[in-house]
């Protein structure tokens, strides 16, 4: 039997916790929604995904017959795996509790599965073969232009290109565009200063997420700008919810689990981002 957590039969909250917990996992989820997503259907553990090289156009002379350009994809294959959450909730619980259990149930499972999902997509960024920065200075205007450079060189279009940092590591960038905090007379200082965040640079959107790991050393973060297409989400099954009665424990079984895999696409569409944060 499972670690206990505890509440009742939950048939009648079945409903609840899967719409809660695929609400949750739609709006924890940083970067399913920044990379290119997949189905992966009609059997099978894994999709294949064709990458095309860029093919190039050429001057020719009238009536003139044009060589024959080979198409020739080479292929990227995503295999899913399966993640999930079990927890025991007891009659008992379940009819005192004073909130609404199924909503927390599923608010902390849907965190859980979207956090892993995030996790396993960032991991990716240290497979990028480019990186900006260094892991002993603070991430700058400077270092995110620089990558973006890089990206928009090879013609990469800059609305669909992110740059994904943890919250320590955007301190540094928010002091910077900021005077340290003291303000500046520019629209991006202020908006940095009024509502915590910074929006856009260099035409880059930016996000934080907690979801990252310290590489080893104190505030020291990998984060990445990527294309859209540099990274993939491949999902067998989004979120699923089930549930087990046992009837000598007064408790039922909640179980949720998601099947999906990830990979990396076009190496050259990302870059990794490394900073030393100077915060702990």
């Amino acid at each position: 039997m499972a670690d206990e957590t505890t509440s009742s039969t939950v048939s009648e909250l079945y409903t609840e916790i899967v719409a809660e917990a695929q609400f949750v996992i739609q709006e924890k989820s940083i970067m399913k929604n920044l990379v290119k997503n997949y189905a992966i259907a009609g059997g099978g553990k894994s999709v294949e995904v064709p990458i095309y090289a860029a093919v190039s156009a050429a001057a020719v002379a009238e009536a003139t017959d044009l060589a024959n350009t080979a198409i020739n994809p080479s292929s990227v294959t995503i295999t899913a795996s399966e993640v999930g959450v079990m927890t025991t909730l007891t009659d008992l619980a379940r009819n005192s509790a004073p909130r609404n259990v199924a909503a927390d149930i599923g608010r902390l499972f849907g965190e859980a599965i979207a956090k892993k999902m995030d996790q396993d997509l960032i991991a990716l960024f240290d497979g990028f073969s480019t990186a900006a920065g260094t892991d002993s200075a603070v991430l700058s205007p400077a270092t995110v232009f620089n990558a973006a450079s890089t990206l928009r060189a090879a013609g990469l279009p800059v609305n669909e290109t992110y740059l994904v940092v943890h919250p320590k590591v955007a301190y540094d960038l928010k002091s910077g565009l900021t005077n340290t905090f003291a303000g500046l007379d520019t629209e991006l200082s202020n908006e940095a200063l009024r509502n915590g965040f910074i929006g856009q640079i260099a035409g880059i959107k930016i996000f934080e997420t907690g979801n990252m790991a310290n590489t080893g050393t104190a505030g020291d973060y990998k984060g990445g700008m990527f294309h859209k297409d540099a990274l993939a989400l491949a999902m067998m099954q989004d979120i699923k919810i089930e549930t087990q009665r046992d009837a000598s424990l007064r408790a039922d079984e909640i179980v949720a689990t998601a099947v999906y895999g990830v990979g990396e696409l076009h190496d050259s569409y990302g870059i990794e981002v490394i900073a030393d944060s100077s915060i702990q």
